[in-house]
């Protein structure tokens, strides 16, 4: 009994997504699992979640959270295409580590999911921010963070399914892919 006194939600999230992470794979993670490396019976975990759903969603805020900390800190203190990029390296490296936890990032919130909204419009907002500062508003604002987001999802997900096979320099591709994409938008180079 004592032994489960130390166990909390945060533990349980931060443990489930170090072990999708480690697996590379969010179905590899099942309460039965999760609760053996934890050193508890399967039952205990309710105490923390509701089960693998609530899991799922608590994994889903636990990725965004990082994803969000990882870019404010890539672009701190910087501003236009100077921070779209950092925030860009940042984002491959976060789809990198983390290939348990990212698909849970791409998500749009379900109605009622109020938690996960606030932070994807935190992340939106911080995007907008960075876009204002290269003169873009509006729907050409959001336009430009769907294509942002594609891009970067795309080359992620690409390179985390080897779909490079080529003996050609993969940062590169991705430098030469982000730069033809901030050029269109008109981002001009410090």
């Amino acid at each position: 009994m004592a032994k489960r006194r130390w166990l909390t939600r945060e533990i349980v999230v931060e443990r489930a997504a170090q072990m999708a992470d480690k697996a590379g794979a969010l179905d590899e993670v099942t309460l039965t699992v999760l609760a053996a490396d934890l050193g508890v019976r399967t039952p205990s975990l309710y105490n923390h979640v509701e089960g693998l759903e609530d899991l799922h969603q608590a994994l889903a805020m636990y990725g965004l959270r990082q994803l969000i900390e990882r870019l404010r800190a890539a672009a701190a203190g910087l501003a236009g295409r100077e921070a779209l990029v950092a925030m860009a390296d940042a984002y491959r490296r976060f789809a990198r580590e983390h290939p348990g936890i990212y698909p849970l990032t791409l998500r749009a919130p379900d109605p009622g999911e109020e938690a996960l909204a606030a932070l994807g419009d935190e992340l939106l907002h911080m995007l907008l921010l960075v876009l204002a500062s290269v003169g873009l508003h509006g729907d050409d604002a959001l336009h430009a963070v769907r294509g942002f987001r594609a891009l970067l999802h795309g080359f992620a997900t690409l390179e985390a399914a080897e779909g490079f096979k080529l003996s050609l320099d993969r940062d590169e591709s991705f430098r030469r892919a982000l730069a033809a994409y901030l050029d269109g938008l008109g981002c001009s180079q410090s």
